[in-house]
């Protein structure tokens, strides 16, 4: 009964482990499109210090997302990500701006899981 009681709780353990790896691994699409939507609303107010910080932390999870599963889209959305934080890096936040737009297109393109 012990034994069966100890496997019990590691299969649970390690279905919970890999669930959450599994969660994790699904979502960098999303925060990639969410940091995006961020970066877009602080270029719109011309606020390029904030814009770049959401489009690095988008432009990490879109190259997780790549990775695990690469797409065209997934790669033009992050060649725009880098382009708008070269952009936000020399205080040109319309610039930076209308590429965070054209990045979040492609982001939205890509197919999900």
């Amino acid at each position: 009964m012990k034994i069966r009681t100890i496997g019990l709780a590691a299969a649970l353990t390690a279905s919970c482990f890999f669930g959450a790896a599994q969660a994790a691994e699904e979502n960098h699409e999303a925060e990639a499109v969410t940091h995006t939507q961020a970066a877009i609303e602080h270029g719109d107010m011309g606020h390029a210090t904030i814009l770049e910080q959401h489009a690095e932390m988008a432009l990490k999870h879109a190259e997780l997302a790549e990775k695990q599963k690469p797409d065209p889209h997934l790669e033009q959305g992050i060649t725009h990500l880098k382009a708008a934080i070269d952009e936000a890096k020399k205080d040109h936040a319309s610039a930076a701006t209308n590429h965070a737009k054209q990045a979040l297109e492609h982001l939205r393109m890509a197919p999900s899981k």
